[in-house]
């Protein structure tokens, strides 16, 4: 379709499927799916039911600069602006990780401590630490509505969007943010601490994919020559800051259960619970501080 003129969401949805093809995307057609559906704000279900609707010239001009932008690698989340998360649609910004399906298994897994948790004590507390778009902590609030939580991050534009996200959500009343590495601005104790750190070594980050690379914020992806930095800082001192019987959940790399494990052992942990991916890839860790 050369002009805007006539446009139909079939038609749309046709023309950013095609261009996605010859551009030999993955999977062409989810992707225009949610690229058009975002655009035009219309679920999956009414792509369908109103693929004969009329779609305005200027739609089909933003749909097109939008393919452009996805054809240079940009991913389509980030083209939109949002990305859905534990049924939560949360705000992305240019310093935030966007959360992944995969750290949605540290949300589940959790879950089910802090619900423990909560018979237990009651109204627990939770610090989420590097929260980018607050992901991890915000869903685990939205599912535990007695519980509170820090979202803690070295980027204020991070904290921003995280408070945007608890704002939009309704959660704000139940979540505080802190700036600062680590426990540098931590000052009380939590019951859970969740954290989706960087854990690729600093040498393999020009190998991912520019979708990575050019577009998630380096400080979120690079955990040093190891991977494992951000582990030392948190095990290190994270009994510090846990009540009695508390719990810290990680998200790690495909290859570093081991590797984590022992440096959080080395710490005086133990590991309670490790689970795996979609992909089938170790991905959750779970510690409680022996004393």
């Amino acid at each position: 379709m050369s002009s805007g003129q006539g446009s139909t969401v079939a038609g749309l949805l046709q023309e950013v499927r095609s261009r996605f093809a010859e551009a030999d995307l993955d999977d062409p057609a989810t992707e225009a799916r949610i690229l058009v559906g975002g655009l035009l704000h219309l679920s999956s279900t009414e792509l369908v039911t109103r693929s004969s609707d009329a779609v305005s010239p200027e739609d089909v001009e933003r749909a097109r600069t939008a393919v452009g932008r996805r054809l240079n690698h940009e991913p389509v989340h980030r083209i939109l602006g949002e990305r859905e998360f534990y049924g939560l649609p949360l705000r992305l910004s240019a310093a935030t990780l966007e959360p992944r399906p995969d750290t949605e298994i540290l949300v589940d897994t959790m879950l089910a401590h802090v619900r423990r948790l909560e018979s237990e004590v009651g109204n627990i507390h939770i610090l989420d630490i590097g929260t980018g778009t607050g992901a991890i902590c915000l869903a685990l609030l939205h599912e535990c509505p007695q519980a509170t939580g820090v979202g803690s991050d070295i980027s204020s534009e991070a904290l921003e969007t995280a408070r945007g996200n608890a704002e939009q959500n309704g959660l704000a009343a139940r979540f505080t943010t802190v700036h600062g590495s680590w426990f540098e601005a931590i000052h009380e104790r939590f019951h859970v601490i969740v954290s989706n750190p960087p854990y690729i070594a600093s040498s393999v980050i020009s190998t991912l994919a520019p979708e990575v690379k050019d577009f998630d914020p380096p400080a979120a992806l690079d955990g040093g020559l190891d991977g494992l930095d951000a582990y030392r800082a948190i095990a290190k001192d994270a009994a510090r800051f846990l009540h009695p019987n508390g719990m810290i959940g990680v998200e790690i790399g495909y290859d570093q259960r081991e590797t984590v494990t022992s440096v959080f052992e080395g710490a005086g942990f133990l590991l309670v619970e490790a689970v795996r991916d979609y992909g089938r890839n170790d991905r959750v860790l779970v510690f409680e501080f022996h004393h």
